[in-house]
């Protein structure tokens, strides 16, 4: 079964970047990109998404808010908040909502950690 990667930055070239990193850490991984919180909700209603890079400050939503929500309907899924805003209160409330704080810029070293994880939780679940 194919995991798919759900990356909502509403940066195009933020998309692009974290898209390379994941196709070169795992390279059979499906991904499907959104630019807002609104479309990310869309495609988590169609699509059958494993795991979500949220970039932090978007117009709509934040992805800490984003994070929560989709932490209510999907208690399992990893869910990495990326951000070059990095400061406590962040890593503290993406740590409360059981998501992985990624500074950016995004690199293969800064998401490696996250996705070895995510494989890990996503094999146990038998994904």
């Amino acid at each position: 079964m194919t995991v798919t990667v759900l990356v909502v930055d509403d940066s195009k070239l933020a998309r692009i970047v974290a898209g390379k990193v994941i196709a070169a850490l795992q390279p059979d991984w499906q991904r499907i990109e959104a630019s807002s919180a609104v479309q990310a909700h869309e495609l988590m209603a169609t699509e059958a998404i494993d795991l979500a890079v949220l970039d932090f400050n978007m117009p709509d939503k934040d992805g800490l808010e984003l994070a929560a929500e989709l932490r209510a309907s999907h208690p399992n899924m990893p869910i990495a908040i990326i951000t070059a805003n990095i400061q406590d209160e962040i890593i503290a409330r993406a740590r409360d909502l059981n998501a992985t704080f990624v500074g950016k810029p995004v690199t293969e070293e800064a998401l490696k950690a996250f996705l070895s994880g995510a494989a890990l939780r996503l094999k146990k679940a038998g994904v």
